[in-house]
């Protein structure tokens, strides 16, 4: 298991803060996978502010599993912030990921999904500056390099 950070979770990189209340922002990241990664390891895609309430996004991963019967398993969420715990699949359990094309809506392959897991129960509410993360369930079976990115859209009242 390991921790791997992306620029924008650095831990020098200040979580965007919007001046005035309501004001939709977003906080984005990615990590490009050079080779496959472990069971267990914390992807840190981005920083969300003190205050943030998330509305929603999406992550988009590339084809980094190209077997014919792919094993890739990758949740996203959130690191504990001192506030709350760790939640790693907190915007989604998506299950394995084929990354196989889908005509008329991602035809060069790869994943596209929304964030959903506990946002469908009502917005998130984060009281300090929180890491989202991406957490490997299982690894490629067939590894190629990629990229995952994540888009959060979150509003501050």
């Amino acid at each position: 298991m390991a921790t791997l950070t992306g620029t924008r979770a650095a831990s020098t990189f200040p979580a965007f803060q919007a001046v005035g209340a309501g004001i939709c922002c977003a906080a984005y990241g990615s990590y490009d996978f050079a080779v496959n990664p472990t069971i267990a390891d914390i992807v840190e895609l981005c920083k969300l502010p003190a205050g943030a309430v998330v509305l929603g996004g999406f992550v988009r991963i590339e084809d980094i599993d190209t077997n014919a019967n792919e094993t890739l398993d990758i949740d996203i969420g959130y690191a504990a912030n001192g506030a709350v715990a760790a939640d790693p699949d907190a915007f989604g359990n998506f299950g394995v990921r084929t990354g196989d094309a889908v005509t008329d809506v991602l035809p060069e392959g790869g994943t596209l999904l929304n964030l959903h897991g506990t946002l469908k129960d009502g917005f998130v509410t984060l009281t300090k500056d929180t890491i989202v993360t991406a957490t490997v369930v299982a690894a490629a079976a067939t590894f190629a390099a990629g990229t995952i990115s994540v888009v959060v859209w979150y509003v501050n009242p």
